[in-house]
């Protein structure tokens, strides 16, 4: 089976349904705690494994659920295969696709204050990404066999958001500053 029809996350998804296995509602719940590192839409997470079920690289079970029953995906010998085969590529730095950037950039098209107010929002997201990083750390303790990666996972989170903040106090000073004249 070739690997071309993985795509990154086709990775993404077999790194997190990991050795124990997840379901799609699994992988959405560890989406939306873990979208300071990889966002997508809900339908990709639920849509994905499904595709990597029939390439080979995931199986699915059925198991009950509290409503109704669930898909329960756990990663195949294929799969494996290809996580570390992925492994001997060399990893890249992370595309970033940052609108924060980019509204800072038309300024001078519709004016500072308005850029400022925009971006000073972004202070209420940062908090509740701190508020989620609290959970994932306690929710990290529960899982030994992932703890350390998830810890270390968490404290870049924290720098990325620290960085943030340091960066909206940079622009609030400059903007600030030259907003009240």
């Amino acid at each position: 089976m070739s690997r071309n029809e993985l795509t990154s996350l086709s990775y993404v998804v077999m790194t997190l349904v990991g050795q124990g296995g997840a379901g799609p509602h699994d992988l959405v719940r560890m989406a939306r705690s873990g979208r300071i590192y990889w966002d997508a839409a809900e339908s990709q997470w639920y849509a994905e494994p499904k595709r990597l079920e029939r390439l080979g690289y995931l199986s699915s079970r059925r198991e009950p659920g509290q409503t109704r029953p669930r898909t329960h995906y756990t990663l195949t010998n294929e799969g494996r295969a290809a996580l570390a085969d992925w492994m001997e590529q060399p990893a890249r730095f992370p595309r970033i696709q940052h609108e924060a950037v980019v509204r800072l950039l038309a300024a001078d098209i519709v004016g500072e204050k308005a850029v400022l107010d925009s971006l000073l929002a972004l202070r209420d997201e940062l908090a509740a990404i701190s508020a989620r990083l609290d959970a994932a750390e306690a929710v990290a303790r529960t899982i030994p066999s992932r703890e350390d990666f998830l810890l270390l996972n968490h404290r870049l989170a924290r720098r990325i958001v620290q960085a943030h903040t340091d960066w909206l106090n940079e622009i609030e000073r400059e903007l600030g500053s030259r907003t009240r004249r």
